[in-house]
C-alpha cells in the first residue's frame, strides 16, 4: 500500500489498521448489482451504490432501476432508513459521481450530506457538466464529507475501469453523440456464418446466453434487411429473464431500396420493439443518440458486418467461433469494455 492511499484509508471511519478489502469488496458487490440494470436505465447511466458502517460491513446496496426513478444513493439511503440502520451508517461507496443538480429527481449529493456518511468513495467522475460537481458539494464545509476518487488510489486501478465500462454507453452519447456500439459475430470452424441447413445457430449453450445477455443489456438493435428477408429474426429476449416494464426497444433496419417487409415490421412491433429503417448507415448512430440510446447491438450478416468494419462504426466486437465442440470467444474494444463487464459479472441472472 503507497503512502497516499495509507493517507487515505485515515481520513476514512474504518480504524487504521484497516486495509482496501471492505472498498473493494463493497465495490465489487455494486458493480455488479449495476450491471444487472444496463438496458433499463436509457437515457440514464447504470449506477450502484453501498453504504457501509463504521467497520466496512455493507448495510444496504441500492441500484438505479430506471429514468424517473430514484438514483442509486436515494435508494440506499431508503433501504437503510427502512431497516433502522441509517445510524449505523458511515461511508458510501458509488459507482459514479453523486448527482449535483435537480431533474427528475433531487441532488444525490445533498441526500448524502443530510445523511450520518462520513466518507464517499467514488468509482468515476461524472463527464456531464449539468450533472457534474457533486464531489466538490460534498466537500464543501461546513458539513461536508471526505470524497475519494478511485482513479486515486492505484491498488484499486482495476475497480477504476470497471466503473468506467459501466458508464461506457452513457458517456458514449453524451460526450459523442453516438451510442456505444458492440458488434456480434458467430463464425463455424471454416469462418462461416452460416448455420448448417436445418439449424438457426451452430454455437454452444454457454456462448447463447451470452448473446442474449447482450440484447437484455443493449437499448437497440442494428440490422440489414438482407437479413431480415434471409432468416425472419425475431431479436426477442429468451434465454434470461428480460428487463420488467422496459421501455420499448428500438430495432434498426438497414434498407435502402425500400425491401423491409410490412409483415414482419407488424410483428416486431407488436413484440415490444419501435421498429426504424435506414438508408444511411452512417446515420444511424446520431439518430440512435437523439432517442436516448445508449448502447446498441449490431446482430448482421456479412454484408453489413463488413461496412461497420470498414466505417468503424463500432467499440466493442464480439466473435464467437466454433471450433469442434468448443467456442472460443474473443473481444476487441477501443475503450474500457461494458460487454467485458457483462461477461465477467452474471449477476441474478443466471443464478
Amino acid at each position: 500500500m503507497g503512502p497516499k492511499t495509507a493517507a487515505l484509508l485515515k481520513q476514512t471511519a474504518f480504524s487504521a489498521s484497516s486495509n482496501l478489502a471492505p472498498i473493494r469488496d463493497g465495490f465489487r458487490v455494486i458493480i455488479a448489482h449495476a450491471v444487472d440494470t444496463l438496458g433499463a436505465t436509457s437515457p440514464n447511466p447504470s449506477v450502484g451504490c453501498a453504504l457501509l458502517d463504521g467497520e466496512g460491513r455493507i448495510l444496504t446496496v441500492g441500484v438505479h432501476p430506471k429514468a424517473g426513478q430514484p438514483h442509486a444513493e436515494a435508494m440506499a439511503l431508503a433501504q437503510a432508513r427502512d431497516a433502522g440502520v441509517l445510524n449505523q451508517v458511515r461511508t458510501a461507496l458509488v459507482t459514479l459521481e453523486p448527482c449535483n443538480h435537480t431533474g427528475r429527481t433531487p441532488p444525490c449529493s445533498e441526500a448524502l450530506r443530510n445523511s450520518p456518511v462520513e466518507h464517499v468513495w467514488i468509482g468515476v467522475a461524472d463527464p456531464t457538466p449539468q450533472a457534474a460537481g457533486g464531489a466538490a458539494r460534498l466537500q464543501e464545509m461546513p458539513g461536508g464529507c471526505d470524497v475519494t476518487f478511485l482513479e486515486d488510489v492505484p491498488e484499486l486501478a482495476d475497480l477504476h475501469r470497471d466503473c468506467r465500462a459501466l458508464l461506457a454507453p452513457f458517456q458514449s452519447r453524451v460526450m459523442r453523440h453516438r451510442p456505444w456500439i458492440s458488434v456480434k459475430q458467430a463464425l463455424d470452424h471454416n469462418g462461416s456464418m452460416i448455420p448448417p441447413v436445418g439449424q438457426t445457430t451452430f454455437t454452444s449453450e454457454a456462448s447463447l446466453t451470452l448473446a442474449h445477455r447482450l440484447r437484455r443489456a443493449t437499448d437497440a438493435i442494428i440490422t440489414g434487411v438482407g437479413t431480415v428477408l434471409a432468416d425472419k429474426p425475431r431479436f426477442t429476449v429468451r434465454r434470461v429473464p428480460d428487463h420488467a416494464n422496459r421501455a420499448r426497444r428500438l430495432l434498426v433496419v438497414c434498407d435502402r431500396h425500400g425491401r423491409l417487409p410490412a409483415d414482419w415490421k407488424a410483428e416486431m412491433e407488436q413484440s415490444g420493439f419501435d421498429v426504424l429503417t435506414s438508408t444511411d448507415l452512417l446515420a444511424v448512430s446520431s439518430m440512435l443518440a437523439d432517442r436516448g440510446v445508449n448502447w446498441a447491438m449490431v446482430e448482421a450478416g456479412p454484408a453489413l458486418l463488413k461496412t461497420v468494419s470498414n466505417a468503424g462504426l463500432w467499440d466493442d466486437w464480439l466473435t464467437i467461433r466454433k471450433d469442434g465442440d468448443t467456442d472460443h470467444i474473443t473481444l476487441q474494444s477501443r475503450d474500457e469494455s461494458p460487454l467485458r463487464l457483462l461477461r465477467e459479472n452474471a449477476c441474478s441472472l443466471e443464478s
